[in-house]
């Protein structure tokens, strides 16, 4: 198989069909789009009347040879959380080390781990290290659980975007029900891989750019985190929301048309890129539509411009981009140009970091 997030054909025949939904605690599991799961148990309190009770959880494993992997494994991981509707509170954390690493990389991990931790408000509480030959640079894998954002029973639960499946998420049944829903996007694409390729490739990118645009794409390190987005979204009543990252906005557009079961429409010059990130796709030849794009997040909404300005007034950029509609079609206009938009591939940083 090619390297990095295996294709959704794949996942389906392979994965997904592997999968038995036999436990009734498991309120929303395994899906195209879905991120995280979500499980509940009914408990009785210490009157001895019950309440419904729910955890969230989520995985994400970094192996990009690049410095500060732990602290893009954990956020990206809460990020899944926050785009299903869920507030991280702990994550557990494995590394498999190659043979010759140094205890002091080790404790620097962790430290990462831990201010990253700090930034988004939750506790390590458990994981695995060892090292193996069998590997030539860390693999980090995060492991985050949550609890559901709405906690007023289990009908304010089944409201909050992102928790329950959505009409016709993973079939296309009912799909049409969010048609017309405007897609909203948060910050700017390639923010995640822009920053990565920026710290680890500062000196090649220094003999064209000026430092201070270096210094710049380095600083979008910054704005990985879509919790504060995913929060104001959730209590505006968006229909559903997905974390962009792996394979770039055009993955994500794929993930997210695929979990509601609609269609898209989709102006190409209405998705915000920075410069910075610009430059360096020139730089390195890549689309930065396809690239790593951890800290924007997608959302589809009844009322797009009003959720832009709720956003806006917490200092959180967002663009209204297209729209979904009925009907399988994912369209890419880009002013005369119309294009289909097709499964996601590998991601654009691949080709920096062979």
């Amino acid at each position: 198989m090619r390297r990095g997030k295996i294709s959704e054909s794949v996942l389906k025949r392979s994965v997904l069909r592997q999968i038995k939904n036999t436990k009734k605690e498991v309120l929303k599991g395994a899906g195209v789009g879905n991120d995280c799961a979500f499980l509940s148990w009914n408990i009785s309190d210490s009157c001895g009347k019950e309440k419904c009770d729910g955890v969230a959880v989520t995985t994400q494993t970094i192996t990009l040879p690049v410095e500060g992997a732990v602290r893009l494994a954990v956020t990206a991981a809460a990020n899944n959380l926050a785009a299903g509707g869920a507030v991280p509170a702990a994550v557990t954390l494995s590394f498999t080390l190659p043979e010759e690493t140094e205890e002091a990389l080790l404790k620097d991990m962790m430290r990462q781990a831990e201010g990253c931790c700090e930034e988004l408000d939750m506790q390590i509480v458990g994981g695995h290290t060892e090292v193996s030959g069998q590997v030539k640079t860390p693999i980090i894998t995060a492991c985050v659980l949550g609890k559901r954002a709405c906690d007023n029973g289990e009908a304010a639960f089944g409201k909050c975007a992102g928790v329950r499946n959505a009409p016709g998420e993973n079939n296309g049944e009912n799909g049409s029900a969010l048609a017309g829903a405007d897609i909203v996007m948060s910050k700017w694409i390639g923010l995640e891989g822009t920053s990565i390729i920026a710290h680890e490739r500062e000196k090649e990118l220094s003999g064209r750019y000026p430092m201070r645009l270096i210094h710049e794409a380095q600083r979008q390190r910054e704005y990985l985190s879509v919790a504060p987005e995913a929060a104001i979204a959730l209590k505006s009543g968006v229909y559903a929301m997905h974390d962009v990252r792996s394979g770039g906005i055009f993955g994500a557009l794929w993930e997210l048309s695929q979990k509601m079961g609609v269609g898209l429409y989709i102006d190409l010059k209405k998705i915000p890129v920075r410069q910075e990130t610009i430059e360096v796709c020139e730089f390195y030849h890549l689309n930065p539509y396809e690239l790593l794009s951890g800290g924007a997040l997608l959302m589809a909404a009844a009322d797009g411009e009003e959720l832009v300005r709720k956003l806006g007034e917490e200092g959180i950029p967002a663009f209204v981009i297209g729209k979904a509609k009925a009907g399988n079609d994912k369209i890419i206009v880009n002013e005369d140009e119309v294009r289909y938009l097709e499964p996601p591939g590998p991601d654009e940083i691949l080709k920096v970091f062979p």
